[in-house]
């Protein structure tokens, strides 16, 4: 039965990269709850973050705003003024109950708890990371004091912090506690939950690491020529530099990843079970993300920073309600974030605002439009987002754009003089730049040319509305 206004169960994880989920083909990770999640909704498959670090994505999910749009483009910011308003902002002032458990990183969380927004959330359970950094207000670290462990002395032991006090399990018990006080209010409600796996470093519970062998692991996508391509982005922010599998432990990483994310399914299926044991999934639209991806060794990288890879800004996202959003549907259209924060919107029965830059998803969804497209492009975007202490520069400010259309990724790295193009129909990992290739450099100009215009028309912000003609 198709509904106007459902309760909205949003849960976003933090670095988890496109292609960790089994029913979307990956035979190596355990994902069973995702899984059915997928079959029975679906899944864009080509859905891109709009920066590979978190502030800015999230900032920019938040805001249905590129993040250079939104004047919220680095981690460790000092505040952020959240106009236009938080899209919980406004979903709270059409009448819905919202909640956030865990991680919200749209200012920096570094020596003190993240300041609270007019962020619209009656409910607030705030953990930026696992561990005990803060004096006061992280509500995470207090919840393990008061069952009397030391989180610090745990994370740091053989066996890690034990998955009955992981961070992941206790978003699962405040999400519980907020369904439960929902089910009696008389208006829809939005949970936006946020834990901060598989995020590094990667701990997980020993219980979980046991699960996944790093002998079973495919390992990283790496070609011996990507160390020189590295090099010669040396100049470029990241966390890393490229280092052969073998000397990074990729296989052993990736089990470990994996591991992450089999607790965060088997906490996942506790809330949609919760959902069923109290009548609320028939009317719950479920939506399962990330903010941005892992390197995981690809290219022979770990983390994040100023890189567009795959598994960089290439991320899940998956709606699933019994009734209104079609079942077992693969979509391989390009989208944004953006596009599920309009996607919420459209469901919360709010007419998108004239400045948002999200495009609703929700004809695809029911069935009314094709799967197969939605955008003819998408982007990415780094300015200057980490910093210096964080990166193998030290400290060199990086700016840089992502431009892919259906078959060609075009990435420049801004005062560089750097930029790598590729094809990649035939290169889907891409270990082949095309940048100075002599028969690419039509395409590349043409790219170059689309690109420039795409930044220009979706970042630059005009000011104040024209009321005369001069």
């Amino acid at each position: 039965m198709s509904v106007q206004r459902p309760n909205i169960l949003w849960y976003c994880t933090d670095q988890q990269r496109f292609d960790t989920i089994g029913a979307l083909g990956n035979q190596f990770v355990r994902t069973p709850a995702i899984d059915a999640l997928t079959n029975e909704g679906t899944a864009f498959t080509h859905t891109y973050c709009q920066s590979p670090i978190c502030t800015p994505s999230r900032s920019s999910f938040m805001t249905g705003l590129y993040p250079s749009r939104a004047h919220n483009t680095r981690n460790g910011n000092a505040n952020f003024d959240s106009s236009p308003p938080l899209i919980s902002k406004l979903i709270a002032e059409a009448g819905y109950h919202c909640g956030l458990i865990g991680k919200f990183h749209l200012q920096s969380a570094g020596r003190r708890t993240e300041p609270r927004l007019d962020d619209g959330f009656t409910f607030w359970k705030f953990s930026h990371a696992p561990r005990d950094d803060w004096k006061e207000g992280h509500d995470y670290a207090e919840w393990v004091k008061a069952q009397e462990a030391d989180l610090n002395a745990m994370r740091s032991s053989e066996d890690k912090v034990p998955a009955e006090l992981h961070q992941t399990t206790w978003a699962t018990e405040r999400a519980i506690e907020f369904l439960d006080s929902a089910a009696s209010k008389d208006k829809p409600w939005m949970l936006n939950i946020n834990p901060y796996d598989p995020h590094p470093p990667f701990i997980p519970p020993k219980t979980y690491a046991r699960r996944f062998n790093a002998s079973d692991m495919p390992g990283p996508h790496f070609e011996l020529s990507d160390i020189e391509a590295q090099r010669a982005l040396a100049s470029v922010d990241f966390q890393t530099e490229s280092l052969p599998p073998e000397a990074i432990d990729g296989k052993n990483v990736q089990a470990l990843y994996y591991a992450m994310i089999s607790l965060i399914d088997d906490q996942f299926a506790r809330l949609v079970a919760h959902l069923d044991r109290t009548g609320q999934r028939e009317n719950t639209l479920i939506i399962f993300t990330s903010d941005h991806g892992e390197s995981l060794g690809d290219h022979g990288l770990l983390y994040k920073g100023c890189r567009f890879y795959e598994g960089l800004v290439r991320v899940p996202l998956i709606f699933n309600c019994p009734g209104t959003v079609t079942a077992g549907i693969q979509s391989n259209a390009l989208v944004e974030l953006l596009d599920m924060s309009a996607t919420i919107l459209d469901f919360a029965g709010i007419e998108l605002p004239d400045y948002f830059q999200g495009k609703s998803l929700r004809s695809i969804l029911s069935g009314q439009s094709s799967s197969n497209h939605h955008r003819d492009s998408v982007r990415s975007e780094y300015f200057d987002a980490l910093d210096g202490s964080f990166t193998k520069t030290g400290g060199r400010a990086s700016f840089a754009t992502m431009y892919r259309n259906r078959t060609h990724k075009l990435v420049i790295y801004h005062r560089e003089n750097l930029g790598e193009l590729f094809d990649l129909e035939t290169d889907p990992w891409e270990h082949q730049n095309l940048w100075n290739d002599p028969g690419s450099q039509a395409l590349k100009n043409r790219l170059i040319l689309e690109s420039f215009n795409s930044h220009v028309t979706l970042t630059t912000d005009v000011g104040s509305e024209r009321i005369a003609p001069m």
